[in-house]
């Protein structure tokens, strides 16, 4: 392992987390603004819905590590969501009963990782069916089944006392958001990402974590070492490189 040791934060899921770092993505994002303070995980698989998940999750989250994630950002119910074809073994579709039982499953193991381990999930997102048939020719997806998997995920993790983004909602929260927010109609284009970063942020500002994970909250590596090449406001005074906030990065302050 490279060191020294930083905060770990694992982005787990299916394509969404996958593909995060395309098209500006969040995963991209949160990669640049935790630069110098936490080390951003890409686990994320295209196709898995939570049985696949499920099989291999001790592999992922062992138990017995040396180091335990941070904060873990979970992301599954769009496969689990898609009508099921009895003509189509292969099918990702996992029943909504089954879905929460499999969720509830990869949350309780998660937590037992570690006391220090913080655990923030994504619900099922909403889709743009038509664009979707679009660029795919068909789809067993709706917008219908997704608001139920994600509404069923939200109780989950309010009875778990788990934080929980709605992604079904927050990706609908401007009138253009059918073409604005998706690439195929499923993953997100670069508008869709930033709805996906202000809504992690906004949750990892607010909770009342020790220490707090949020990127202006942790510490810069090194920090002391960094030169001051930089005049601040008033043109005198030096500003330690590490300390600075870059154009791209201030709307996430």
């Amino acid at each position: 392992m490279v060191g020294p040791s930083r905060p770990q934060i694992v982005l787990f899921g299916s394509s969404i987390v996958q593909f995060s770092y395309n098209h500006e993505g969040w995963g991209a994002i949160l990669t640049d603004l935790y630069a110098c303070k936490a080390d951003i995980v890409l686990r994320g698989y295209g196709g898995w819905n939570t049985r696949i998940a499920l099989q291999v999750l001790d592999q992922i989250f062992p138990k017995d590590a040396a180091v335990q994630p941070s904060l873990v950002i979970v992301y599954f119910g769009g496969n689990d969501s898609v009508r099921p074809d009895p003509n189509d073994l292969s099918s990702s579709h996992v029943p909504l009963p089954e879905y929460i039982q499999n969720m509830k499953k990869i949350v309780l193991h998660l937590k037992s990782l570690s006391e220090k381990t913080r655990i923030i999930i994504l619900s099922t997102p909403a889709v743009n069916e038509e664009q979707i048939i679009k660029v795919y020719g068909n789809s067993r997806r709706s917008n219908e089944s997704s608001q139920k998997y994600s509404e069923a995920c939200i109780q989950m993790c309010q009875e778990l006392g788990i934080k929980v983004i709605d992604l079904w909602t927050a990706l609908q929260n401007r009138d253009d958001w059918l073409t604005a927010h998706f690439t195929d109609g499923v993953h997100l284009s670069a508008e869709g990402s930033k709805v996906v970063v202000k809504e992690i942020l906004k949750v990892v500002k607010e909770a009342e974590w020790e220490p707090n994970l949020h990127w202006r909250s942790l510490p810069t590596e090194f920090g002391k070492y960094s030169p001051c090449i930089f005049l601040g406001p008033d043109s005198k005074t030096a500003v330690n490189v590490g300390d600075m906030d870059f154009d791209w990065q201030t709307q996430w302050i």
